[in-house]
């Protein structure tokens, strides 16, 4: 007499909480996986050098004079606000586009650590930005200073003045990016969110100016003002009215936009309801 035997039952697999590296990989694979993302990239960092070469060709000063450092033709606003711009808005979009589809849902659900997801995706972003602002600010100064050169007013990158404003134009696309992904997690709406930040890092600024001591203290906590700072090699006027920026003050100032944003994304993403 033969005894039937029960197959052996499979039991489900422990449940293993996603790594910090996991939650890297997988906002890596979202942000790459839109077509839009290398396109708006490039034409930003096009756009950028592009701005530079023309304000370079247009400089009918340059060489006059001994050969020194123009900071506004290797970097000029027009380029660079429009990095604020797009950097800004691309990294609220990292955050906005998954409150409006709703999959900001199922990632809280397959992490519960909202904390977690908020930092893989600021490290991200830093990182894609970073190498953005690096391009731009690297091709901004190459191209024009080979263009200046036609005039005889190029300079190394070992003149002084110029790393400082090599590094800050770079540094400015991830601090703005971080900020705008900062406010979209406070904000969780494209359009608020879009609007705060375009009135925060652009609109702002020129409110202000340095003829007053309250305004100008306003002026120099706000992110465009310390990059215009920083970019500029000469040392402020003593007999200037007006109150300058510090040097110090204005990397203190990249330094706490994009953390204090952040860090408040974190805080209140973990307690508030998606």
């Amino acid at each position: 007499m033969s005894t039937l035997s029960s197959a052996p039952q499979a039991t489900p697999a422990a449940w293993v909480p996603a790594r910090f590296r996991d939650l890297l990989a997988s906002e890596w694979i979202k942000t790459r996986s839109l077509r839009s993302t290398p396109w708006t990239l490039a034409l930003t960092v096009l756009f950028v050098i592009g701005s530079a070469a023309v304000a370079s060709l247009a400089d009918k000063g340059a060489g006059s004079g001994p050969a020194e450092f123009l900071p506004f033709d290797a970097y000029p606003a027009a380029g660079y606000w429009t990095l604020i711009l797009v950097a800004s808005s691309m990294g609220a979009l990292t955050v906005v586009s998954e409150y409006s589809s709703g999959l900001i849902r199922t990632t809280t659900v397959a992490v519960p650590a909202r904390g977690s997801v908020v930092l893989a995706k600021a490290a991200v972003t830093a990182a894609l930005w970073t190498a953005v602002g690096t391009a731009a600010s690297t091709g901004s100064f190459l191209v024009s200073q080979a263009i200046l050169d036609g005039h005889h007013a190029g300079v190394p990158i070992t003149h002084p003045g110029v790393l400082r404003a090599l590094v800050a134009s770079a540094l400015l696309a991830p601090v703005c990016a971080l900020v705008g992904l900062g406010l979209g997690v406070l904000l969780r709406h494209a359009a608020g969110t879009m609007v705060t930040a375009v009135f925060t890092l652009l609109m702002l600024p020129p409110m202000f100016s340095e003829g007053n001591r309250w305004s100008a203290d306003i002026k120099h906590t706000l992110v465009a003002a310390a990059w215009n700072r920083l970019i500029q090699p000469w040392e402020p006027d003593p007999g200037s009215l007006g109150y300058t920026a510090t040097v110090p003050g204005s990397w203190l100032v990249y330094t706490l936009w994009p953390l204090i944003t952040v860090a408040l994304a974190v805080l209140v993403v973990g307690r508030r309801d998606v």
